[in-house]
């Protein structure tokens, strides 16, 4: 047999090895593990959900099962976390906002404007940036494998259209529990009202609350539109979601069962980004044939709002510390260079 087809044999093995997963390693166990999302199952966190499922299962031969439950079934955010945290539930993808209060740093994801393209949010996030935030859960009691995305974020209310600042005034605007958001939106005025993602709906259907801000695809899966008249283009703060895994149970797993879970992530974090821009696009369009008047924010409007928000910023970088906020400014200066 010679060298060039010994080789190529070899290499056939080992992509026929690879493309049975992890299967064949001896420390895999049979598993259930309950993986938890706010969304329906039709939003784009309920595909991915599914790709998840598929690809842990496809690459441990069978042996870890996903359950994905959405719609917020196994609690809000906040509720998965401490659940995970305790050990009481598995994984579960959920916002960076309402981690802010257990890692400090997840606080730099809500500066309002960082991100001017979605490239420049998966360049930073994926690098070494992202990971050292994500490596900051540890200690916490979670491990954060992903970022996935929830998009740019936009302004919905009931009462008036937002074209110039003045028109946040007053407005009761629900914002996730996150000090970053109560504080910027109380510096632009409006009168921000803290509540878990799964009471938004009734809220705004009772008129507790005018107005929110989500992106396109959350404010049509969640079908605001028949309670929300008025949505302003702002793309004020990129909103990542972060797949977590409870670090105790984490830490009883194989080397390859961690395998498993890393790999099958990250192509869900892939599917899921691609999947989420395509129906951002679309989503826009939806909600304009569903009757939602639609205006953009003038773009002297957005440096206004900027300027409003320059306190907010510094607390950010002194709250997430200044090596991490200088280091996050150099990236996204040296990835804008390069247009």
């Amino acid at each position: 047999m010679t060298m060039i087809r010994r080789t190529l044999i070899a290499a056939a093995v080992g992509v026929s090895l690879l493309s049975a997963g992890f299967a064949s390693a001896q420390d895999i166990k049979p598993r259930l593990i309950r993986f938890g999302y706010g969304l329906n199952e039709q939003s784009n966190q309920g595909r991915a959900a599914k790709v998840l499922a598929e690809e842990i299962e496809k690459l441990s031969g069978g042996k870890m099962k996903l359950r994905a439950i959405g719609a917020a079934a196994l609690g809000s955010d906040v509720q998965m976390q401490q659940a995970l945290i305790g050990g009481a539930q598995e994984m579960m993808v959920g916002s960076t906002a309402t981690l802010v209060g257990i890692t400090k740093e997840m606080a730099l994801w809500d500066t309002p404007f960082l991100f001017n393209t979605a490239a420049e949010a998966d360049a930073v996030l994926d690098g070494p940036i992202g990971d050292k935030v994500r490596a900051k859960l540890e200690e916490k009691g979670l491990v954060g494998l992903v970022y996935w995305e929830n998009g740019f974020r936009n302004l919905t209310n009931s009462k008036r259209a937002v074209n110039k600042l003045e028109d946040m005034d007053g407005i009761k605007l629900r914002v996730m529990q996150n000090t970053v958001y109560l504080d910027s939106f109380k510096s632009l005025g409006a009168n921000a009202v803290p509540l878990p993602f799964s009471e938004l709906f009734s809220a705004l259907e009772t008129k507790a609350v005018d107005g929110q801000e989500n992106p396109y695809n959350t404010i049509l899966s969640s079908k605001f539109y028949e309670i929300q008249k008025f949505l302003t283009v702002t793309n004020h703060v990129y909103s990542p979601w972060i797949v977590l895994v409870s670090k105790k149970w984490w830490d009883g797993l194989s080397k390859d069962e961690k395998a498993v879970l890393t790999t099958a992530a990250k192509t869900s974090r892939d599917f899921e980004r691609k999947d989420t821009r395509a129906e951002a696009a679309q989503a826009l369009e939806d909600l304009k044939a569903k009757g939602m008047q639609v205006n953009v924010l003038p773009a002297a409007e957005t440096d206004r709002m900027r300027d409003k928000l320059t306190s907010i910023n510094a607390g950010i970088a002194a709250n997430v510390g200044m090596d991490l906020w200088h280091e996050t400014q150099a990236a996204l200066q040296k990835l804008r260079a390069k247009k």
